[in-house]
């Protein structure tokens, strides 16, 4: 947790608003991820 958001799991735990601000982190990076192998499997399917 630390070393990808930069907030220990107790910060994490205890303030909600940086929860808020890494789970929306979060969803971005996973529909990043999710675009990216869309893109891979059409390619590979062509």
């Amino acid at each position: 947790m630390h070393q990808s958001h930069g907030v220990g799991y107790a910060e994490y735990a205890m303030k909600h608003d940086k929860r808020m601000e890494i789970e929306k982190s979060r969803e971005e990076e996973y529909r990043k991820s999710q675009l990216i192998h869309a893109d891979i499997e059409r390619k590979m399917h062509r």
